[in-house]
């Protein structure tokens, strides 16, 4: 079409620097714009002097040649941009089976090389839509087996196609050669490790890198101990690989231990697939007295550390020392943060007897002192939001003054806004409705003293203990157990056992209420002047001039085979306080009951 772009030139339509541009545009068939993105090109009209794109969400979309040429950027039909418009099934058929056709067709549309990032943005979602990490994870270690592709040890630098093919072990030995510090020198060791198998000389590349790594832990030992016992683990490792002997005085990562260094601080600069390994390096090294130095560090590294320390004193057989120290910082509120936020991720059966009410005191306190430190962190915080089971579960087995105080504590902390201060007392109204009128500031009238026989208060506590002391504990183990079954949307052990707890939650509120609004008597000595709580009362059914005799004692107490009915009751709430001779009335389950009161006498009680 070049020679119809002239004849416009000519007749004074176009500009000739316009040319070239729209002759590349019409012999590809695809171009991109900055905003709109790629196109596909369905139409040039040298007579009206237009054309016309499909761009996404923009169909047919109509340009002048002019804007055209100045707007647009062809491209060839075989770049990535275009393929994703003419052939996106087999792209995706392309990414599922062959990896690298893809991550080579996408660097070669850019000139032979670009970041993660850049292809990231260019497959993803349109050629993969799902699991983007897993897909790269499996391509970039066929990047780096294969022999074109140059992958950087940094995500920020390109990877680069090159189409001589370079054999695994020359490759690797150049990006160690040329690597800068130990830091990336050992990642790029870590690499060479993984695809020592495809190295022609294993032993004596080996060599070579076990002996530039030694130089460099000897240099780094005491300002980086970390960073020398990490290129120490991937020394040892490649040693092992090619079955080679220690180098004389290579600085082991006993060595390092023994500078006294602290195991918490070289626990938070190693990497977390390294801290188990750490750990075990770090036992063996310190014999009898490693648990101290692991308990004492506990409370100064973050979450995961706390995590991977616990794991090896429990596998340990120190358990008992955990606990002790454990319970002895949560009791004077010394706990740090991150220990409390790997204890209430955690929630294990182990330590149930831990978890309780003074957790979340501790949390609180840890919360307000953070406010005031440098490394101030949130992640608790944002825990105890997120989690909607967790504050329930602190506190559920507390006494309700306790759970009280602890709302106050609560209300007052500056660790929460107002909105995240509202929703944390939802969940405690919601499963404590005592505490509803300390949280609204409504000051409702005492409910009326409860009149009940020695009898019945004692079997009501002995009840509570049961409640407190074995049904709630019970079920917080079977809540533990299940918890640990996984996947607690399809536990139904885990949804029994949380219901249960409701019930059990329900069950000790209303009995707290009620054993704080007891008065407890022997019933001597009523009133008989009239109807009282502790007389027998005869009376005469007038619907059926039947004679009945009730003896009215306390809230708690009822026996109808022996006449003897709670003040609470309908039919005692309408006898008492009416003298012999009285009628009264009353509705009995739906029933208009007439009694006429015969005689009244003290009840006599065995």
């Amino acid at each position: 079409m070049k020679e119809e772009f002239e004849k416009m030139v000519l007749a004074g339509k176009l500009q000739r620097h316009h040319v070239t541009a729209l002759v590349q545009l019409a012999s590809g068939g695809f171009c991109t714009h900055r905003s709109w993105g790629s196109g596909k090109i369905t139409s040039v009209d040298t007579v009206v002097g237009r054309v016309i794109i499909d761009f996404p969400g923009k169909p047919g979309h109509v340009m002048d040649l002019s804007f055209a040429a100045e707007s647009l950027k062809a491209i060839p039909s075989d770049h990535i941009l275009a393929q994703k418009i003419s052939n996106l099934a087999g792209l995706r058929q392309m990414a599922a089976l062959h990896h690298l056709d893809l991550i080579k067709l996408v660097l070669k549309s850019y000139g032979g090389r670009a970041t993660q990032d850049q292809l990231q943005q260019v497959i993803v979602p349109d050629i993969i839509a799902d699991d983007w990490k897993k897909w790269w994870e499996v391509a970039r270690r066929e990047l780096k087996k294969d022999g074109h592709f140059v992958v950087p040890t940094k995500k920020s630098e390109p990877i680069i196609y090159q189409a001589e093919e370079v054999a695994p072990q020359t490759r690797f030995l150049a990006d160690f050669r040329a690597a800068k510090g130990l830091k990336i020198r050992h990642t790029v060791a870590g690499e060479m490790l993984k695809n020592l198998e495809d190295f022609a000389d294993k032993a004596g590349t080996a060599s070579e890198v076990i002996n530039t790594l030694n130089a460099e832990i000897t240099s780094h030992q005491r300002t980086q101990p970390a960073l020398a016992m990490e290129a120490s683990f991937v020394r040892d490792d490649i040693r092992a690989a090619c079955g080679l002997p220690p180098a004389e005085g290579e600085v082991t990562a006993d060595a390092i231990w023994a500078q006294n260094v602290r195991v918490g601080q070289i626990l938070e600069q190693m990497p977390a697939a390294k801290h188990k390994r750490t750990l075990q390096s770090f036992k063996d090294a310190t014999a009898g007295f490693w648990h101290e130095a692991v308990l004492s560090s506990l409370n100064t590294v973050p979450a995961k550390v706390c995590a991977e320390c616990i794991d090896m004193l429990i596998s340990g057989g120190k358990l008992a020392q955990l606990k002790e120290l454990l319970a002895r910082l949560i009791s004077q509120h010394q706990a740090s943060s991150e220990l409390l936020l790997w204890l209430a991720k955690e929630r294990s059966d182990t330590f149930a007897d831990i978890l309780g009410p003074e957790v979340f005191r501790a949390m609180l306190t840890a919360m307000e002192r953070d406010q005031f430190n440098e490394r101030r962190s949130n992640r608790l915080r944002d825990f105890i939001l997120d989690d909607q089971e967790l504050l329930v579960e602190l506190i559920e087995s507390a006494d309700i003054e306790v759970i009280k105080d602890l709302t106050r504590a609560l209300q007052l902390s500056p660790s929460f806004d107002d909105m995240d201060k509202r929703s944390l007392l939802a969940r405690i109204v919601k499963n404590f409705p005592a505490v509803q009128a300390l949280i609204s500031g409504e000051h409702t009238k005492q409910e009326a003293t409860l009149i009940v026989s020695w009898e019945s208060l004692e079997r009501r506590k002995n009840e509570y203990t049961e409640l407190v002391q074995k049904k709630i504990p019970a079920n917080s183990k079977e809540i533990a157990i299940a918890r640990s079954y996984g996947d607690l949307r399809e536990n139904h052990e885990y949804k029994a056992a949380k219901e249960m707890q409701k019930i059990l939650m329900r069950q000790k509120a209303e009995l707290e209420d009620q054993l704080g609004r007891t008065r407890g008597t022997d019933f001597l000595n009523p009133r008989t002047d009239v109807v009282s709580v502790g007389t027998t009362v005869r009376v005469t059914d007038l619907n059926n001039q039947h004679a009945e005799a009730y003896t009215i004692l306390g809230a708690w107490d009822f026996d109808l085979e022996k006449g003897v009915i709670s003040y609470l009751t309908p039919m005692a709430q309408a006898l008492l306080n009416n003298a012999a001779g009285s009628a009264v009335e009353f509705d009995m389950e739906g029933v208009k009951r007439r009694y006429r009161i015969d005689a009244i006498e003290a009840a006599k009680l065995a």
